[in-house]
Formats: structure tokens, C-alpha cells, sequence
């Protein structure tokens, strides 16, 4: 048998030592991965990479990319990384990832409108005053502030991770412009091209509804209860390395993409301007972070934002979505305490854990990471990305010495996680099937209710043996299907 003619998956599969998501063990196929295991036992590897071969091409016609960025920081622009092989989640299992997400955002949102407001959680010292007000992202800006339905955090996407015995954990929540969403969608496109019986066959839960979602989620949000408020995307442009998401979410949803030039505000009103003239802005999706949104209340020197844009938010005539300010929660140090803020607000216990979590401010917990950076992945609270980390057991003395230095120098910056044995999923590779450490993105809508597609961003690290995910550390992504039980 010639190599192009062997099956894409033999019984040459390692299954290792980490929990596999498509195998109990060697040859024996998890019961909701049969099917899929039947078609890649059957499957050529000729086939199989012509296929891959045409996802590719349909990604890279369509402009799916995103920007990895050098030491000297110039932009290389990529296809983003595909793998074909799919992800299957059990509907009942999706249920219970489901419900833990609802508490977890629900919870966080409540916290949200508390600390920019009577502080309570503070006051009965669940959380460290010196936690929430030494944070980057704390806006004081925000204080007394009412956003529409109290929901701060309308786009949310919590990255999961499983360990090696199967159970999910909360890695960390992104609450201020999380990505990959439309990597989502364009794999789901690819996969019903490639796949279309084996997709029919599974039935699985459709995702491409998000963009209405989305786009209900923010009209449900816009001031004064209008009913038929105007939105729009705020971009940075087009050398941003999100851009083709930018310009696809707002393709989908059927709504205008500005930059800050095409914006303006007149007595605390925003308005877009337009070939037939200036037009209100009721609601708008920002993909700009705080710092950039409005150069007379932050960076006087932005040219990305809109002046006068604060005002008009505090006089409640647009909603930011996110709102400003969210990014208190997408502290590392501040997500340590979400199990106490989920039985804080609403007395339950998490249902989705936290990865345990030491920070740098106490003290105990700073001798315990200083003493065991060998042992521990080490993250400054603020980065995103795969950056401003230490995998310690990947690490040298001198890159651990670093991080000592800047832990004792800057505590409240650092947090420290024991490394958890990310599950693995079967990914092609260099013509053969390994076990690649894999992680889950869903993306969670609050504005009226919660809602949730079911699925997500699955990311996949298709460097041997990284646990880094991240595009831009060389991270790739999978369709996630999850199915009707």
C-alpha cells in the first residue's frame, strides 16, 4: 500500500497519557466519536488532504486571516490555521458547560455594576479594595455610572481548558473585545462543504444564527428602549490584526463598520457621518479598547476613537458594547475570585471551577511562586495572546530569574497556575494524525437574556507538545460540534 493510499487514521495513533477527547484508549473510539472514527479509518490520506488542500484555498479567496506581529512588530499577514478534523461535544455535556457559563457572566456582570457603584463586595471584604482600585482596567470614569439593563459585558468568550481527567475548567474571561468568533462560522462553513454527510449524519447544533444574535443582543441594549435603534461596529481599521472578523460581523449583521473619523458627537449625541448627512448612533459594537475610544477622557494622542464619545455614554444617548470598564474583570488577579463572586451574588456554588490560582500580592502565595517557577505557568494579569508569560517547565534558569525579578519588583501584576495536562484532540499534521493540546472559546450574548450558540472557537496548539493555543504563538482552530442528544 502506497503511503497516499494508507488510511488517515491507523492504529499508529498515540493516544499518550493526556485525556483524549476522540479515545478511551488505544483504538477504542469515545461512543459520539464513532462515526468519525469510522470515515478516517476509511479515508485515504490523498483524499484526505485534497480536501484539506480546498479548505485552505476557500479560506485564503475568502481573506480568512489574522496578523501575527514580530520583535520589530510588523504585521505578517496569514491564513488562519484549519484543522478538519472536528471536535464533538455531547448535547448533555454542552448543557452543563451551558449552565455554568450563564451563572459565571451572570455573576460577573452583577460584580460589574457593583464596583461601579455602592461597592458592597468590597465593603464586606470578599475581594481586596487595593485589588480592584491598583487594577489597569478599573475606570473611575464609570462611578455612578447606569448602563441600559445593567449589563456592562454584552460579548463575552470564556476559554475552557480540561484536565487530564476529563474535567472543564474556566481558564480565564475575555470581557473586553474577544475574537475568533468568525474563525467559528467560516470553520462550520468549511466543515458542511467538506463533510456534508457525516455533518448530517451527527446532527449537529447549528451555529450560523449568531450574527442575528448578536445583532439582537445589541438592539435589546439601546438607550431609552428603542425600538429600532441604529448600530454600528467601531474598527480601528484595516491594519488591525482582527479586521477580517470586523468587517464579517458586520457584513452578516446587515450594519455600517466606522472608524472614529466617521464619527462625531453634537451635544452629547453621536451621529455617523453619511453621503446624506449626519445619521444617530444608537448602539455601538466597539472593538477599540478604553485607552483609544475617546482622546478628551483617555489618550489624548488616539486617532482611533470619537472625542466626546464619554460624555455622550454618561448622558446615556449611546450604549458601548462592551461598556467602558469591563476590563476590571479581565484582570487574572480579579479572576481568582469569581467562585466568591458567583456565591456572593447569587449564593450558589460555581458550577464551572477555577484553574487553582496563586497572586502575586499575597505574600504566602508569592513565596510559593518565586520557589516553584519550574513547576507553574506565570502570567501577567493584563496580557492576552500567549504573551507576558513563563511556562516553567519550558523555561530557563535565566528566563525564570527574569520573572522572579519582575514578580518581587511588581506582585500585584503577576498570578501563577500549576500547569494543567490539557486535553488533547487527534489534528493532521505533516500527513499523520497526532495528539494536539487543545482548548474551547464559547461566546456567550447578554443583553435582555444570556445567550450562548452552542459550540465555539475549539483552538488547537499545532507546535509539538505547546500548550499554547493562540494564533499568534502558532495555535490553529477546529469546527466544534455539538450535538443533539
Amino acid at each position: 500500500m502506497t503511503l497516499s493510499a494508507q488510511p488517515v487514521l491507523n492504529a499508529n495513533y498515540d493516544v499518550g497519557d493526556f485525556f483524549d477527547e476522540m479515545f478511551v484508549a488505544p483504538c477504542q473510539p469515545r461512543p459520539h466519536y464513532r462515526r468519525l472514527h469510522e470515515m478516517l479509518t476509511e479515508m485515504t490520506a490523498e483524499a484526505f488532504n485534497e480536501s484539506r488542500s480546498n479548505a485552505d484555498i476557500s479560506f485564503l479567496y475568502q481573506g480568512i486571516t489574522f496578523t501575527v506581529y514580530s520583535q520589530q512588530d510588523q504585521g505578517i499577514e496569514r491564513i488562519f490555521p484549519f484543522d478538519l478534523i472536528p471536535r464533538i461535544i455531547p448535547g448533555s455535556e454542552w448543557s452543563h458547560l451551558e449552565r455554568g457559563l450563564i451563572q459565571r457572566v451572570t455573576a460577573l456582570n452583577q460584580f460589574l455594576y457593583d464596583i461601579y457603584h455602592n461597592q458592597q463586595i468590597i465593603k464586606d471584604k470578599v475581594i481586596p479594595a487595593d485589588l480592584i482600585f491598583g487594577a489597569r482596567h478599573f475606570r473611575r470614569e464609570m462611578i455612578g455610572l447606569n448602563v441600559p439593563k445593567n449589563v456592562y459585558a454584552h460579548i463575552i468568550g470564556t476559554d475552557l481548558v480540561r484536565d487530564d481527567q476529563g474535567t472543564y475548567f474556566v481558564l480565564e474571561d475575555n470581557l473586553r473585545s474577544p475574537s475568533g468568533v468568525s474563525y467559528m462560522l467560516e470553520n462550520r462553513q468549511a466543515m458542511k462543504r467538506t463533510f456534508a454527510g457525516l455533518f448530517q449524519r451527527y446532527g449537529v447544533k447549528a451555529v450560523e444564527h449568531y450574527p442575528q444574535e448578536l445583532l439582537n443582543t445589541l438592539r435589546s441594549v439601546a438607550p431609552h428602549d428603542n425600538p429600532d435603534p441604529t448600530v454600528v461596529l467601531l474598527t480601528p481599521g484595516v491594519y488591525n490584526s482582527a479586521y477580517f472578523e470586523h468587517a464579517f460581523l458586520g457584513r452578516q449583521m446587515g450594519i455600517e463598520i466606522v472608524e472614529g473619523r466617521d464619527l462625531v458627537v453634537h451635544d452629547n449625541r453621536v451621529y455617523m457621518r453619511t453621503t446624506k448627512g449626519l445619521q444617530p448612533v444608537d448602539v455601538i459594537y466597539r472593538r477599540i479598547d478604553d485607552d483609544f475610544i475617546d482622546p478628551l477622557s483617555f489618550k489624548s494622542d488616539s486617532l482611533l476613537g470619537c472625542a466626546g464619545l464619554l460624555n455622550a455614554f454618561r448622558a446615556g444617548n449611546v450604549t458601548l458594547a462592551n461598556s467602558i470598564g469591563t476590563g476590571i474583570a479581565d484582570d487574572k488577579a480579579v479572576y481568582a475570585y469569581v467562585p466568591e463572586m458567583i456565591r456572593y451574588y447569587l449564593s450558589e456554588d460555581a458550577i464551572l471551577p477555577n484553574v487553582p490560582t496563586y497572586l502575586g500580592i499575597h505574600k504566602s502565595e508569592q513565596d510559593h511562586m518565586l520557589k516553584n517557577l519550574e513547576n507553574l505557568v506565570v502570567k501577567s494579569v493584563n496580557e492576552s495572546g500567549g504573551y507576558g508569560m513563563l511556562v516553567g517547565p519550558h523555561s530557563t534558569e535565566a528566563e525564570r530569574k527574569k520573572f522572579r525579578d519582575l514578580i518581587r519588583t511588581d506582585p500585584r501584576n503577576f498570578i501563577a497556575q500549576p500547569i494543567v495536562q490539557l486535553s488533547r484532540h487527534p489534528t493532521y499534521q505533516n500527513g499523520e494524525l497526532y495528539g494536539c493540546h487543545v482548548d474551547l472559546r464559547p461566546y456567550i450574548l447578554c443583553g435582555d437574556t444570556v445567550r450562548l450558540v452552542p459550540g465555539g472557537l475549539t483552538r488547537v496548539a499545532l507546535r509539538s507538545g505547546s500548550l499554547v493555543v493562540n494564533s499568534s504563538q502558532g495555535g490553529g482552530s477546529k469546527d466544534t460540534w455539538v450535538l443533539n442528544d
